[in-house]
């Protein structure tokens, strides 16, 4: 037997929500190589709920900490974690499956299938149309936007009935539109909507179609889904409305579609029992499974079963092949054991410094922005950087500039040499010590920002187009720290093509982010436009809080996030929603 080369692994799990990371947790934690690909932020569609009251074991929590636990006891065990888009799946000779791709093909013998679901639009007129302006499907993203206004829900599931209860934060009145004669999921979930004094329920009721005033959504039309009659509603308080769509999810099995048997709404057909697919050594776990419950416990149930009949397929094929894929060289959890008992720890016990111990390590850092988990990543990010960045920060007299400073010092103390900073203050600002800026500009200069900038050939510091606006904490801060290293080099992998279409844009291109830190779909684009930035001068790409803006937000009636906003050639385009590197050449080429 020999040992298997670096893009060799006994599994490779496509997908890093909790049905994905639980199969790694298990693979790796039985010592076998894992790696999980995931093309967004990991975590999936529970990062986006605002909070989790039925997993075991956890009274409640968020959905973004229990992601973000999952994720550590996966990396904890020794699973390697990679952002990347899978383009398809091959199998090769003896069990051996390759996985595409656009950072380049892994072989593995095991498959675990964990991509999700993604929200279901639902036809009604408009709802394309007014995506954005009025229309949502996240409301941890967008309730915010909705302050003080009503809100429609359409649908009668889980997702409906607990998202309706969160919406009530920031609604005057919330009212959920259930199709069927009553709710569709837990008895108990549902009670706690329909006694809640802010939320009407229209039982047997859709919803037909929207029309917009100049300021947003403003009439609705309801039918009765026994009688076919329709009716008109508005807002009892004359005004704008929002609509929430909870109407389920697709499945997203698109990079599977012939190579795997689906059923007729795209989910996944698998053996119930052991979870493998039509494929040997394939198997599916999690939301894009037909299955009868799609919850965050069935997905890490499914997620664990997946894995330990992965793990008897890599065995096998192991001793068939005479193939060792190499073993994970460290895993935390295990060095602790380790160094606890060879300290005589006993389990779950913390040791107590010693003087000399107290004398030799630093005071924690006050107010630290970053856990040892994040610096961990970031010192990996900070390795791989091939020249130094410099963080330049034009500041006003905000507490909010005061926040980005420490922010931008401690990732300065922590980046051994390769960031530096500069900082400027703004000249103009209000009685409130707010910048002032002018919001009718493609790209306005609002503080605090921190710019990307570094050193040409001649030594001279250069823009790089990218900049953030505010502190780029929440889920922005992975765009940030990905901004680092596409601005430093050699930065992500890209798709066949696209690199040859970055280069193209011969003209100016100014592309506005307006992004809010809760929202799990905004790293992506934000992501996309600032890596076409990092690669040709005649592109800006500047994200923005819009939560510290809200000149922008009015500017642009901006009811969902992301908003993009390019501006080329004089003429200006806006999207909303999610966007990789090739949709948003797309939308740069189209302007």
């Amino acid at each position: 037997m020999g040992t298997a080369g670096q893009d060799f692994y006994d599994a490779v799990v496509i997908g890093g929500g909790p049905a994905g990371l639980t199969a790694a947790m298990y693979l790796a934690r039985a010592r076998y190589r894992t790696l999980v690909i995931e093309k967004d932020d990991f975590g999936g569609q529970i990062t986006i709920t605002d909070e989790v009251v039925n997993y075991p074991g956890v009274p409640t929590t968020d959905g973004r900490a229990l992601a973000s636990a999952m994720r550590r006891q996966a990396q904890d065990f020794g699973a390697e974690l990679r952002t990347a888009d899978v383009t398809g799946i091959d199998m090769l000779d003896d069990g051996v499956k390759l996985v595409r791709t656009t950072r380049g093909g892994v072989r593995t013998f095991a498959v675990v299938l964990a991509m999700g679901a993604a929200p279901r639009r639902i036809g009604f007129a408009g709802e394309r149309e007014y995506a954005g302006r009025g229309v949502a499907t996240c409301a941890t993203c967008d309730g915010e936007f909705f302050t003080g206004h009503d809100v429609l829900v359409v649908g009668g599931g889980f997702a409906a009935a607990e998202e309706s209860v969160f919406l009530t934060r920031y609604a005057r009145k919330v009212t959920v539109l259930v199709r069927e004669d009553d709710f569709t999921c837990d008895a108990q979930v549902a009670e706690r909507t329909k006694s809640d004094p802010k939320i009407d329920v229209l039982y047997h009721t859709e919803l037909e179609g929207v029309e917009a005033g100049e300021r947003g959504l403003v009439e609705a039309t309801l039918r009765d889904a026994h009688t076919g009659q329709r009716r008109r509603w508005q807002p009892e308080h004359d005004g704008t409305f929002g609509v929430f769509v909870f109407a389920g999810y697709v499945p997203q099995t698109s990079i599977v579609d012939g190579f795997v048997r689906l059923d007729d709404d795209g989910y996944v057909i698998c053996d119930p029992t052991t979870l493998e697919t039509s494929a040997p050594g394939v198997y599916a776990a999690g939301d894009l499974r037909a299955k009868d419950l799609r919850q965050v416990v069935t997905a890490t149930a499914d997620g664990a079963i997946a894995a330990v009949h992965a793990e008897q397929y890599a065995a096998e094929a192991s001793r068939r092949t005479g193939i060792i894929p190499e073993r994970p060289s460290s895993a935390s959890v295990y060095e602790r054991k380790e160094r606890d008992a060879q300290e005589n720890v006993p389990p779950e016990t913390t040791l107590a410094p010693t003087s000399s111990d107290v004398e030799d390590t630093p005071a924690p850092q006050v107010g630290s922005f970053f856990d040892d988990d994040v610096r961990t990543q970031l010192a990996m990010v900070f390795s791989r950087m091939q020249r130094t960045v410099t963080l330049q920060l034009q500041l006003d007299d905000t507490p909010l500039s005061i926040e980005l400073k420490a922010f931008v010092e401690e990732l300065v103390r922590l980046a051994d040499g390769r960031l530096e900073m500069v900082t400027d203050t703004v000249e103009r600002v209000d009685e409130h010590g707010r910048g002032v800026f002018n919001a009718t500009l493609p790209l306005p200069f609002a503080a605090p920002v921190v710019s990307l900038l570094v050193r040409n050939d001649a030594g001279e510091l250069v823009p790089t187009g990218i900049a953030f606006h505010g502190v780029p904490g929440g889920h922005e801060f992975n765009s940030f720290a990905l901004a680092l290293y596409n601005a430093a080099g050699p930065g992500q992998p890209l798709a066949d093509g696209e690199r040859e279409r970055i280069e193209a844009i011969h003209d100016r291109v100014d592309v506005m982010l307006l992004v809010s830190l809760t929202c799990t779909m905004c790293p992506e684009t934000v992501r996309a436009a600032q890596r076409i930035a990092s690669l040709n001068p005649n592109v800006r790409a500047e994200a923005y809080d819009i939560a510290r803006y809200p000149e922008l937000k009015e500017r642009y009636d901006v009811m969902s996030v992301p908003c993009i906003v390019v501006t080329r050639g004089g003429e200006q385009r806006t999207e909303f929603g999610r966007k990789g590197v090739t949709p948003m050449l797309d939308l740069i080429e189209h302007v």
